[in-house]
């Protein structure tokens, strides 16, 4: 780690720039901050905190469904993150979270709890089965009931079932390419 307060031209101030190059890297990354009353190392940690909302970001993305927000009309929008939020607020709750929080010890994250609420409910699922009389004929039913509550679903990427015109120039926009091309020579 290397820094100094230099002057940055594109940004007409002075600003304290430090270059970090972490164990097995071979470039640097530029940390650039504008409070120079900072000391190197505090600046590096605080900016280490950036990753927290990295991390809450991707939990987000992944397990919170906000890609499929933008397909959703904004009053369906408002209400998933309504629900998330609030499915968020009560992980809070979960007890492996309030274990890690009261022992002051870093949280989980809200995809790990959500993952293990749903392995949790599964298990509990195969426990009840597995103690009914007619263990055999209470997991068929289920079976059936799953599969048409669970249909397969044709899949609309990777170009399936798509036919493709065939990919070459037009006559039209052949003829304007060897116009330029003569005219360029």
């Amino acid at each position: 780690m290397h820094g100094g307060r230099i002057l940055v031209e594109s940004h007409g101030k002075k600003r304290f720039v430090i270059a970090l190059k972490y164990e097995g890297e071979d470039d640097y990354r530029y940390i650039v901050a504008s409070d120079l009353n900072w000391r190197m190392n505090d600046i590096v940690e605080t900016y280490s905190l950036r990753w927290l909302i990295e991390v809450f970001f991707q939990d987000w993305k992944t397990y919170e469904g906000w890609r499929e927000l933008e397909l959703q009309y904004v009053e369906g929008s408002e209400q998933a993150v309504i629900l998330s939020l609030l499915f968020d607020y009560s992980l809070i709750l979960h007890p492996s979270q309030i274990r890690v929080v009261d022992g002051n010890l870093p949280a989980y994250t809200v995809g790990s709890l959500i993952e293990r609420s749903r392995i949790d409910a599964f298990l509990q699922f195969v426990r009840n089965i597995l103690e009914q009389e007619n263990s055999e004929e209470y997991f068929n039913k289920f079976e059936t009931a799953a599969k048409e509550i669970f249909k397969l679903r044709e899949s609309g990427k990777h170009m399936s079932g798509r036919i493709l015109n065939e990919m070459e120039a037009s006559p039209k926009l052949k003829y304007k390419e060897e116009k330029i091309l003569m005219a360029a020579a």
